[in-house]
């Protein structure tokens, strides 16, 4: 597995916490930032990194702005992508198995550091079930294909 991680301004510390996480795991990734000081546009990070999984160049992604709110709608514009907002771990478990999301949104204005790293561990750690869920995700795959 491979991962790609970004966030814009108000998610550089979250995400920072996020590649500790993967560090730990032993889980490759490319950083792709924000490390500003000054306000940026959460698309100019969210879009790259999506179209960069949707590709398949990376496995997964993990996006981090204010409230996760911005990234998420920004990556969900790419075929291909499933972007899940994320802010419990019960939600972080049950996108990987049925909704097969293939990237990860959080706000660092909305949850702390400790939860935060507990949220990617599960992600990570939690394979799609596929089965009942195969047909829901494939009509959403079906509707980009349109």
């Amino acid at each position: 597995m491979k991962i790609i991680l970004a966030s814009d301004h108000g998610g550089t510390n979250l995400r920072k916490e996020a590649a500790a996480v993967l560090d730990e795991l032993e889980i490759p990734y490319e950083d792709i930032g924000c490390d500003c000081e000054g306000s940026v546009d959460y698309p100019d990070y969210a879009l790259p990194a999506a179209e960069r999984v949707a590709s398949g160049e990376f496995d997964k992604g993990i996006l981090i702005c204010g409230t996760g709110i911005g990234m998420s709608i920004s990556a969900n514009k790419v075929k291909g992508v499933r972007a899940a907002l994320v802010h419990d771990l019960f939600s972080a478990k049950a996108t990987r198995e049925h909704n097969n999301s293939n990237i990860l949104c959080m706000g660092e204005r909305v949850i702390g550091p400790g939860l935060a790293a507990e949220i990617v561990r599960t992600w990570v750690s939690t394979d799609y079930e596929g089965g009942r869920h195969e047909n829901r995700v494939g009509k959403i795959a079906e509707y980009e294909n349109k």
